[in-house]
Protein backbone atom coordinates (compact mmCIF):
# COMPACT_ATOMS: atom_id res chain seq x y z
CA UNK A 1 0.00 0.00 0.00
CA UNK A 2 1.43 3.16 -1.03
CA UNK A 3 1.86 6.42 1.90
CA UNK A 4 -0.30 8.90 1.67
CA UNK A 5 0.23 12.53 0.93
CA UNK A 6 -0.09 15.48 3.13
CA UNK A 7 1.24 18.95 3.13
CA UNK A 8 0.55 21.92 5.51
CA UNK A 9 -0.23 25.69 4.43
CA UNK A 10 -0.17 29.10 6.16
CA UNK A 11 -2.29 31.86 4.84
CA UNK A 12 -3.40 34.93 6.56
CA UNK A 13 -2.13 33.96 10.61
CA UNK A 14 0.34 34.17 12.72
CA UNK A 15 2.18 30.32 12.49
CA UNK A 16 0.55 29.70 15.85
CA UNK A 17 -0.84 26.39 13.83
CA UNK A 18 2.17 25.46 12.51
CA UNK A 19 4.23 26.08 16.33
CA UNK A 20 1.27 23.92 17.31
CA UNK A 21 2.19 21.12 14.69
CA UNK A 22 5.73 20.97 15.38
CA UNK A 23 4.94 20.45 19.52
CA UNK A 24 3.49 16.70 17.93
CA UNK A 25 6.88 15.87 18.07
CA UNK A 26 8.05 12.34 18.40
CA UNK A 27 4.75 11.13 17.49
CA UNK A 28 5.77 13.04 13.95
CA UNK A 29 7.43 9.41 13.47
CA UNK A 30 3.94 7.97 13.74
CA UNK A 31 2.21 10.18 10.93
CA UNK A 32 5.37 9.74 9.04
CA UNK A 33 5.36 5.82 8.71
CA UNK A 34 1.78 6.40 7.03
CA UNK A 35 2.63 9.64 4.88
CA UNK A 36 4.67 11.21 3.30
CA UNK A 37 4.78 14.91 4.63
CA UNK A 38 5.28 16.98 0.76
CA UNK A 39 5.12 20.57 1.87
CA UNK A 40 5.15 23.08 4.64
CA UNK A 41 6.13 26.04 5.01
CA UNK A 42 8.39 25.73 8.03
CA UNK A 43 10.76 23.89 5.80
CA UNK A 44 10.27 24.22 1.87
CA UNK A 45 8.76 26.61 -0.76
CA UNK A 46 8.20 24.26 -3.01
CA UNK A 47 4.82 23.94 -5.49
CA UNK A 48 1.36 21.94 -3.92
CA UNK A 49 1.34 18.44 -5.62
CA UNK A 50 -1.38 16.81 -5.81
CA UNK A 51 -2.09 15.60 -1.83
CA UNK A 52 -4.80 13.57 0.19
CA UNK A 53 -4.85 15.88 3.38
CA UNK A 54 -3.92 19.74 3.58
CA UNK A 55 -3.87 21.47 6.83
CA UNK A 56 -4.37 25.22 5.72
CA UNK A 57 -4.09 27.78 8.85
CA UNK A 58 -5.77 30.89 8.41
CA UNK A 59 -8.18 33.34 6.68
CA UNK A 60 -8.00 34.71 2.95
CA UNK A 61 -6.49 38.25 3.20
CA UNK A 62 -5.01 39.37 -0.05
CA UNK A 63 -6.09 38.25 -4.00
CA UNK A 64 -2.68 35.96 -3.52
CA UNK A 65 -4.60 34.08 -0.83
CA UNK A 66 -7.31 33.75 -2.98
CA UNK A 67 -5.60 32.48 -5.94
CA UNK A 68 -3.23 29.62 -2.98
CA UNK A 69 -6.50 28.57 -1.82
CA UNK A 70 -8.54 27.83 -5.05
CA UNK A 71 -5.69 25.46 -6.16
CA UNK A 72 -5.15 23.93 -2.97
CA UNK A 73 -8.86 23.07 -3.08
CA UNK A 74 -8.12 21.34 -6.58
CA UNK A 75 -5.27 20.15 -5.33
CA UNK A 76 -6.41 18.49 -2.21
CA UNK A 77 -8.17 15.30 -1.48
CA UNK A 78 -9.29 16.86 2.11
CA UNK A 79 -9.29 19.90 2.93
CA UNK A 80 -9.09 20.93 7.00
CA UNK A 81 -8.78 24.41 8.21
CA UNK A 82 -6.82 24.05 11.18
CA UNK A 83 -7.07 26.84 13.78
CA UNK A 84 -9.23 29.65 14.39
CA UNK A 85 -8.51 31.89 11.84
CA UNK A 86 -9.26 29.55 9.21
CA UNK A 87 -12.24 28.59 10.50
CA UNK A 88 -13.98 32.04 11.59
CA UNK A 89 -10.88 34.69 10.82
CA UNK A 90 -10.21 35.50 14.61
CA UNK A 91 -7.60 37.59 14.56
CA UNK A 92 -7.06 38.37 11.27
CA UNK A 93 -10.35 39.13 10.75
CA UNK A 94 -9.98 41.90 13.03
CA UNK A 95 -8.81 43.93 10.13
CA UNK A 96 -12.74 44.51 8.33
CA UNK A 97 -13.16 46.80 11.24
CA UNK A 98 -10.74 49.23 9.91
CA UNK A 99 -11.04 50.72 6.41
CA UNK A 100 -8.19 49.10 4.11
CA UNK A 101 -6.28 52.55 3.26
CA UNK A 102 -6.91 53.06 7.84
CA UNK A 103 -4.84 49.93 7.91
CA UNK A 104 -2.37 50.09 5.85
CA UNK A 105 -1.40 53.36 7.28
CA UNK A 106 -1.33 52.24 10.82
CA UNK A 107 0.77 49.40 9.41
CA UNK A 108 3.44 50.58 6.82
CA UNK A 109 3.62 54.62 7.80
CA UNK A 110 2.92 55.47 11.22
CA UNK A 111 4.53 51.81 12.18
CA UNK A 112 7.86 52.99 14.44
CA UNK A 113 9.51 50.20 12.56
CA UNK A 114 9.70 51.92 9.18
CA UNK A 115 10.90 54.86 8.06
CA UNK A 116 8.33 57.10 7.53
CA UNK A 117 8.59 58.00 3.52
CA UNK A 118 5.03 57.76 2.79
CA UNK A 119 2.04 56.11 1.58
CA UNK A 120 2.51 52.52 0.66
CA UNK A 121 -1.03 51.18 -0.15
CA UNK A 122 -0.12 51.44 -4.23
CA UNK A 123 3.36 50.17 -3.69
CA UNK A 124 3.83 47.41 -6.58
CA UNK A 125 5.84 45.07 -4.02
CA UNK A 126 3.24 44.53 -1.65
CA UNK A 127 0.26 42.06 -1.76
CA UNK A 128 -3.11 43.30 -3.04
CA UNK A 129 -4.82 43.34 0.49
CA UNK A 130 -8.87 42.32 -0.62
CA UNK A 131 -11.44 44.57 1.42
CA UNK A 132 -12.36 41.74 3.58
CA UNK A 133 -10.73 38.97 5.55
CA UNK A 134 -12.42 35.59 5.04
CA UNK A 135 -12.74 32.16 6.45
CA UNK A 136 -11.35 29.40 4.35
CA UNK A 137 -15.30 28.77 3.73
CA UNK A 138 -16.54 31.12 2.57
CA UNK A 139 -14.76 30.96 -0.69
CA UNK A 140 -13.80 26.73 -1.62
CA UNK A 141 -15.30 23.66 0.66
CA UNK A 142 -13.85 22.78 3.49
CA UNK A 143 -13.98 18.92 4.81
CA UNK A 144 -12.91 19.46 8.30
CA UNK A 145 -12.41 22.06 10.62
CA UNK A 146 -9.81 21.80 14.25
CA UNK A 147 -10.10 24.40 16.02
CA UNK A 148 -8.62 26.48 18.75
CA UNK A 149 -5.99 29.43 18.49
CA UNK A 150 -4.05 27.57 18.50
CA UNK A 151 -5.19 24.06 18.26
CA UNK A 152 -2.97 21.54 20.76
CA UNK A 153 -0.94 19.47 19.10
CA UNK A 154 -2.58 16.18 20.45
CA UNK A 155 -5.84 17.56 18.58
CA UNK A 156 -3.73 17.59 15.49
CA UNK A 157 -2.23 14.65 15.53
CA UNK A 158 -5.25 12.27 16.47
CA UNK A 159 -7.24 14.36 13.59
CA UNK A 160 -4.43 13.42 11.67
CA UNK A 161 -3.70 9.72 12.63
CA UNK A 162 -7.38 9.11 12.20
CA UNK A 163 -7.51 10.83 8.24
CA UNK A 164 -4.24 8.30 7.79
CA UNK A 165 -6.32 5.53 8.99
CA UNK A 166 -8.85 6.42 6.62
CA UNK A 167 -11.36 7.34 10.07
CA UNK A 168 -12.90 10.40 10.23
CA UNK A 169 -12.30 12.07 13.29
CA UNK A 170 -14.47 12.74 16.17
CA UNK A 171 -13.51 15.86 17.91
CA UNK A 172 -16.02 15.25 20.67
CA UNK A 173 -13.58 12.75 21.31
CA UNK A 174 -10.44 15.44 22.73
CA UNK A 175 -10.81 16.56 25.76
CA UNK A 176 -8.56 19.81 24.96
CA UNK A 177 -10.55 21.61 22.54
CA UNK A 178 -10.20 25.43 23.32
CA UNK A 179 -11.58 27.93 21.37
CA UNK A 180 -10.20 31.40 20.35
Amino acid sequence: MSKKKIATVWLGGCSGCHMSILDIDERILEVAKLADIVKCPIVDGKELPEVDIVLVEGSVTSDEHLREIHHIRKQAKALVALGDCAVTSNITGMRNYFELEDVFEAAYVKAVSNDKKGSVPNHPELLKLRDKVVPLQEVVKVDFVIPGCPPDADTIFYVLFEFLNDRVPNLSEVKKLKYG
